[in-house]
């Protein structure tokens, strides 16, 4: 089986805002989660160095790291899968034939046809609800979502505005569509994360 990993539920996506309370977070995580490594405002040393702790504590945690790049470079550093974004999406199957989770966002209608036609494994469809990462953005609401999720044929992971119960409650929703969905958030794991050194 090409995936070496389960596809965890509950994910954190990294941000700048997180700062040092970013492995508090972590930590914070039930056993199992992923994280999505974004942090594209560092120079590659720096990354490449936030990288390899997040690997070193989620190994620990029984946790996924997926990195937003290219498969080359998300492999080359360690990481369990890719995060592709759209214009990146050609190189999905690079991705499977390195062995990794292959994630990419999904926004629209259209998006969510490239996630399909790629067989992405995840689809972080967003936003659900109105989110502080994008403020002004118009949320999609559980009915677009639902709709999105589907039509991007992969295992989908609801992004925005989202804490533990309304991952619930959106999957009480999903399960009625046949669909087991996820959930990730920013803010939920900062004000979860103990203020503690790390």
């Amino acid at each position: 089986m090409r995936r070496r990993h389960p596809l965890p539920l509950i994910w954190l996506f990294t941000d700048a805002r997180l700062g040092d309370t970013l492995f508090a977070a972590v930590r914070a995580m039930p056993p199992g989660s992923g994280i999505v490594v974004r942090h594209d405002g560092l120079v590659a040393g720096a990354r490449w160095r936030l990288l390899r702790r997040l690997v070193r504590l989620a190994r620990a945690r029984g946790h996924v790291v997926l990195l937003a790049g290219t498969p080359v470079l998300a492999r080359r550093w360690g990481a369990d899968g890719v995060h592709l974004r759209q214009p990146l999406a050609r190189l999905a199957a690079r991705g499977r034939a390195l062995g990794l989770i292959v994630a990419m966002p999904v926004h629209d209608a259209r998006e969510a046809r490239v996630a399909r036609r790629v067989e992405a494994d995840l689809a972080f469809v967003s936003p659900l609800h109105p989110t502080r990462s994008h403020p002004g953005a118009p949320a999609l609401g559980r009915k677009a979502w639902l709709r999105l999720a589907r039509q991007a044929g992969a295992h989908p992971v609801a992004l925005g505005g989202l804490d533990p119960a309304r991952a619930r409650a959106l999957r009480r929703t999903g399960a009625s569509h046949g669909l087991t969905p996820g959930w990730a958030a920013i803010d939920h794991w900062l004000e979860k994360a103990p203020r503690r050194p790390t």
